[in-house]
């Protein structure tokens, strides 16, 4: 039999810190753990991933694959993932032989919208009015007041994939059928005035810090622009959503870096949208804005090491730069004017290392950093102009 797993145990550099998935957000997470003296190994099957790229050990095997699982165990003192569509399964095998983190129950939780609005409920923190979906007589009962709402499936939706628009019931009926009648939650539609996400880490001893709330814009679903400064969101809408998002990983009994996103209506209220358990797109500006990233949070709340309170030190604002930016002057890829962007005060590129352009691929972030919240929004709309981003 296994000897119980010491999960209290802090893990110093030169250790070796695994990540299940080979995105952007591995990558970022592989960076940091290797400027703070860790040794790293990513488990993903494309062998061009970003963080594979970049990683001391690659393991090419799916998520699932048990081989892979056995020999990323064997290589590493603890484990985190950078995508919430990891089997929640692949979680608890690792974690039967070492200190995994997020646990494989709060992952599940997260890739289930329907059992994500029960633990909402539960950690009473409001969110939008909602009918799980799972059966013709479920969606025969549903409350016409949900109308009109935003139909998602339950599972595997993520930068607003599997999302339907309804207004009439008709449309639900049709909705339901194109998503292959798979188990849903409708959502109903709130007017929206802007959406705000905040970032917290937890530890296994209960320590929890929290970036501050990041504005956040989102153009066809994906996000576009995140500003971060003094007076980007009223002090009570930031108090409340910092409290919640608190609440939320605590409610979890949460490990690791955790994002939880809101909507603010018209009328000031903030309502929870939807969590992402791990490190997340809205706070990639924490990497030049903060003393300490949301990827060194990730990295210390895995290895037990202590989680210091971050401090914003810039005004900041993040610019999405999806592949569309490759094909602004013609139909072939071509690379941006990164040597006028660079050109301009305070701009951090951060580019993924993904092998080809593609329209709405997120290729990589552009933080930019000043001193005032005028200056930074002046600098990321000159910077906006020259990639061909709208103006926001």
């Amino acid at each position: 039999m296994n000897a119980p797993v010491d999960t209290h145990k802090v893990i110093l550099p030169g250790a070796t810190l695994g990540v299940l998935g080979g995105g952007q957000l591995g990558r970022m997470f592989a960076h940091a753990a290797q400027a703070m003296g860790y040794f790293t190994a990513v488990l993903d099957q494309d062998a061009t991933s970003p963080a594979g790229l970049v990683s001391h050990h690659h393991v090419r095997t799916a998520y699932e694959d048990p081989q892979g699982l056995t020999e990323l165990a064997q290589l590493c003192a603890a484990v985190t993932t950078e995508f919430e569509n990891v089997p929640a399964g692949a979680l608890n095998q690792l974690a039967a032989s070492l200190p995994v983190s997020p646990a494989g129950a709060s992952v599940a939780i997260a890739q289930d919208r329907a059992a994500e609005k029960a633990h909402f409920v539960k950690c009473g923190v409001p969110c939008a009015p909602y009918a799980v979906i799972e059966s013709p007589e479920q969606l025969a009962a549903v409350n016409d007041a949900l109308l009109p709402g935003i139909l998602k499936t339950a599972r595997m939706g993520y930068d607003g994939k599997g999302q339907i628009r309804v207004k009439t019931r008709a449309e639900l009926v049709a909705g339901w059928q194109e998503l292959g009648r798979v188990a849903c939650v409708l959502e109903k539609m709130l007017p929206l005035a802007h959406e705000c996400s905040v970032i917290v880490a937890r530890g296994r001893d209960g320590t929890i810090v929290n970036l501050p709330v990041q504005r956040n814009l989102h153009r066809d679903g994906i996000l576009a622009v995140t500003e971060v400064y003094e007076g980007n969101l009223p002090a009570t809408q930031v108090e409340q959503a910092i409290t919640a998002a608190k609440s939320v990983a605590i409610g979890l009994d949460y490990v690791g870096v955790l994002c939880v996103e809101f909507f603010v209506l018209d009328n000031g209220q903030l309502v929870v949208n939807e969590i992402a358990p791990r490190p997340h797109n809205s706070g990639h500006y924490s990497q030049n804005a903060m003393d300490v990233s949301q990827f060194e949070l990730q990295v210390r709340s895995m290895t037990n090491l202590p989680l210091v309170q971050p401090r914003q030190h810039s005004a900041t604002i993040m610019l999405n730069l999806l592949g569309d930016l490759w094909f602004k002057d013609s139909d072939t890829a071509q690379a941006p004017a990164w040597d006028q962007i660079l050109a301009l005060p305070g701009c951090h590129l951060h580019l993924y290392g993904k092998v080809d352009a593609k329209r709405a691929r997120k290729m990589g972030h552009l933080n930019i950093t000043a001193a005032t919240p005028e200056q930074v929004r002046a600098t990321a709309l000159k910077a906006a102009g020259i990639l061909g981003i709208a103006a926001f």
